[in-house]
């Protein structure tokens, strides 16, 4: 089995488990093959976090679970110095304990919980893949990725992440209702996974564990081989087309124009580029398409525009936005 067809399966696997949220199990294969943080938004109950767990069950390293609450300090994920009261010379009275943070795949559980000082303790770990405490710095691990889950409902007690911030997200995926037919399918494996546990504990047996596992030397295989995956320069002018018109939105049409308050920053760009070329070599071809740049527009860009008052009051959403902006861009 070839790296590309142990992602497919782990694709596979995940749909299993995450019923009826295809499109959120695809655009986490996809972060994770660009190396890229994802921001899922959400409702309670939609197995935001059940994805997350699903995600790190077959992947080889630390999976780490942090649950933000107002009273989390920076040192809480980070890590701090602890003193070594019997150290015998003076350097080594201090060390480094490391924080959740040192992990392979972290989950930061309602990131909008935590105060902005907590918050940007994170993003910047994300951002410099390293932490750095009391002058020292200490690099995170080569596989690390951070996927953030937020509440779109609650207000009080709650910081919004601001634009520079969501920025630093690869993705933001918003995880809507399943349908009633794959509701009812929910049930009945919710229902198959307790009678499991019940009798697993009757008898004192561990949990089984998985069959797929994705080493991280597979996973550094796949960036270099989506590395390769060729963009014409046809699909190139497209991805900046679309980035243009988000900065003059007037281009596109005055109704656009009204809804749009900053365009997209060349993070953007990027991140079209990555997710684009990850698109492609999951589907086995060796080159981008433009139908692989409108796939992943919304994710890539829907938290990185910001809308005006106007957007606002028309109840003009992101992903409306968007969709304009597609059909306004020929590729």
């Amino acid at each position: 089995m070839n790296n590309r067809e142990k992602l497919l399966a782990l694709e596979a696997s995940m749909n299993q488990q995450v019923i009826g949220q295809q499109e959120l199990v695809r655009m986490l294969i996809v972060a994770l093959l660009c190396d890229g943080h994802v921001l899922l938004e959400g409702l309670p109950g939609l197995a935001k976090t059940r994805a997350v767990r699903e995600l790190a069950r077959h992947i080889e390293g630390e999976f780490r679970r942090i649950q933000f609450t107002p009273d989390l300090l920076p040192s809480d994920i980070t890590g701090s110095e602890i003193y070594q009261q019997n150290a015998t010379r003076e350097e080594d009275q201090f060390r480094f304990r490391p924080g959740p943070v040192f992990g392979n795949i972290i989950l930061a559980d309602e990131i909008n919980r935590a105060s902005a000082r907590v918050q940007s303790a994170l993003l910047e770990a994300m951002e410099e893949r390293h932490v750095t405490v009391a002058g020292k710095t200490w690099p995170l691990p080569g596989i690390f990725m951070v996927l953030a889950t937020q509440n779109p409902v609650d207000q009080e007690g709650t910081w919004p992440l601001p634009e520079a911030q969501l920025d630093r997200f690869l993705m933001k995926v918003i995880v809507d209702y399943p349908s009633k037919e794959n509701e009812q399918l929910v049930m009945q494996l919710v229902r198959a996974e307790q009678q499991e546990k019940y009798q697993a504990a009757q008898h004192e047996t561990p949990p089984p564990e998985t069959d797929l596992l994705i080493s991280q030397q597979n996973i550094a295989d796949c960036w270099r081989e989506i590395a390769t995956v060729y963009v014409a320069p046809t699909v190139e002018q497209y991805i900046v087309n679309l980035v243009e018109m988000t900065r003059h939105p007037d281009q596109v049409s005055d109704v656009f124009a009204s809804y749009i308050s900053l365009g997209i920053s060349p993070r953007g760009t990027l991140a079209l580029d990555r997710c684009g070329r990850a698109c492609a070599w999951l589907d086995g071809r060796d080159a981008v398409l433009p139908e692989d740049i409108q796939r992943i527009a919304p994710a890539v860009l829907r938290h990185r525009l910001l809308l005006s008052y106007q957007a606002n009051a028309d109840n003009c959403t992101a992903d409306q936005a968007i969709a304009m902006l597609l059909n306004a861009v020929v590729a």
